[in-house]
């Protein structure tokens, strides 16, 4: 039951798409919505290009657009993704390991299952700890975010040179599951300040309807343990 999970490719993520429409895909899981031109100011294609691309995936259901006012003029259309968009990105085989979880729960009851989910984040914190014991707070920041990345978190790490970063996940690899079980969220958090060896403060929530996880660290002066720097 404490099997690692496989890693999930960051290149197939989305699978089945390429090209401008992946990206376009990626950059509205990473913050949404965007109108056209912004999309086509982070891509650096066209106006055209982007208006052209939108245009397919809203055809096949994967983006929608709400209109977008300000002040006089026309309204900008800004482009989402639908919930079949969001479908795309990894979801750890959520079906399957929600059957397996309810099976341990209606055996083992559900403190059970939550060990096997809180397994799953020790096993990831004994793996991570170690590649970032030693290194600079931004450096940690880097190795932390590339194993949730690999885990399907579209995770991204920034700051960290002052002491101060933060660490991004845009995509949720668990969501249905964390809904069922909330405790693998505060697993997560736990993963996330053993692995840093700092303190994390969570500013929103992707369950809690927010398009991402943002975490805050703040990692303690140089001599001191991260109990001391809480």
């Amino acid at each position: 039951m404490r099997a690692p999970l496989p890693p999930v490719d960051p290149m197939s993520c989305p699978p089945g798409q390429r090209g401008p429409r992946r990206e376009i895909l990626v950059e509205l899981k990473r913050a949404q919505p965007l109108t056209a031109r912004e999309l086509a100011a982070k891509l650096a294609i066209s106006l055209n290009a982007v208006r052209h691309h939108v245009k397919e995936l809203e055809a096949e259901g994967l983006v929608a657009y709400d209109r977008r006012h300000h002040g006089v003029g026309a309204p900008a259309f800004a482009y989402r993704l639908t919930a079949r968009g969001e479908g795309l990105f990894p979801r750890r085989y959520e079906a399957t390991l929600l059957q397996f979880l309810d099976h341990v729960v209606e055996r083992e009851g559900r403190g059970a299952a939550v060990r096997v989910l809180e397994g799953h984040f020790d096993e990831l914190t004994r793996r991570v700890r170690g590649e970032a014991a030693g290194l600079e707070p931004e450096r940690r920041l880097e190795v932390v975010a590339q194993a949730l990345a690999d885990e399907g978190y579209m995770a991204e790490a920034g700051g960290g040179a002052d002491r101060v970063g933060t660490l991004t996940a845009h995509n949720c690899a668990m969501q249905a599951v964390a809904e069922r079980f909330p405790e693998l969220c505060a697993a997560e958090v736990r993963f996330l300040e053993e692995a840093l060896g700092a303190p994390v403060d969570r500013r929103s929530h992707i369950l809690g309807g927010c398009s991402a996880c943002e975490y805050h660290v703040r990692f303690a002066p140089s001599g001191r343990t991260a109990e001391e720097g809480r």
